[in-house]
């Protein structure tokens, strides 16, 4: 079976986005960079790619226009494309939570997540990569996802060291209600089955409030699978076996 390849263009603040590439299609999950970062991890090869959007934040979906300008259908909820003025475009598609549907041979059933605006958390099914979850931004996770293969899963801060940070109230409370620290993190992965999982990464930490090491070596400790911290220009295998 051919391999599946996550690649990650950007996992910050400063601009989120994701690739899973496989043999005969590519998703790209979240644009939140500039499109020529975009189109250089794509090689410009941007035949059979689809996009999805968590949400309407930069961070995410900053060059979501361009991408609909270079060919790429985009799949988000009809709150991100309002916001980002692109409903009317005719590559654009709106996706309600609960419903699944296939884009560049992905099966992908999007979810409603606890964020300060619209959000969606996606699972994402292929024969290459077996059943992933896609989950950022969002304070918890209110669902079990049963016969995971991958997980990439927000660890955005640690409480303590925002604390220590010295971070202002009203931003440390913005962060808690909108963004997954380690603990919640580490109880969502562990209330999941991880029998199957090859690959957990974690994506989205806090340039200020977050341990990366420490991150990683706690989620490696707790479940004993193979943990990345999400850096751009990483590329990592990506398949529904570990061979």
């Amino acid at each position: 079976m051919p391999n599946m390849i996550l690649k990650v263009i950007g996992s910050n603040s400063a601009g989120n986005a994701y690739l899973l590439v496989g043999a005969n299609g590519t998703l790209l999950i979240e644009c939140g960079v500039h499109i020529d970062y975009i189109k250089a991890a794509l090689k410009y090869r941007l035949q059979n790619v689809s996009c999805i959007v968590t949400h309407a934040h930069g961070d995410h979906a900053k060059s979501i226009a361009k991408v609909l300008d270079a060919g790429i259908p985009v799949f988000a909820n009809i709150d991100t494309l309002k916001a980002k003025g692109v409903d009317d475009h005719h590559r654009s598609y709106s996706i309600n939570a609960g419903k699944t549907f296939t884009a560049s041979g992905f099966r992908i059933k999007p979810f409603p997540v606890n964020h300060d605006v619209p959000c969606f958390g996606y699972l994402i099914e292929h024969e290459e990569c077996g059943r992933v979850v896609f989950l950022t931004d969002t304070s918890y996770s209110d669902y079990k996802f049963p016969g995971l293969h991958n997980m990439i899963v927000e660890a955005n801060h640690d409480v303590e060291i925002m604390e220590n940070n010295g971070t202002p109230g009203f931003l440390k409370e913005r962060i808690i209600g909108s963004h997954m620290n380690l603990n919640t993190c580490r109880e969502m992965i562990m209330a999941n089955d991880l029998s199957q999982v090859n690959n957990i990464v974690l994506i989205h930490l806090s340039d200020s409030n977050s341990d990366a090491r420490r991150f990683k070596r706690e989620i490696e400790s707790s479940t004993g699978k193979n943990v990345h911290i999400a850096v751009a220009g990483m590329e990592i295998p990506f398949n529904k076996t570990p061979f």
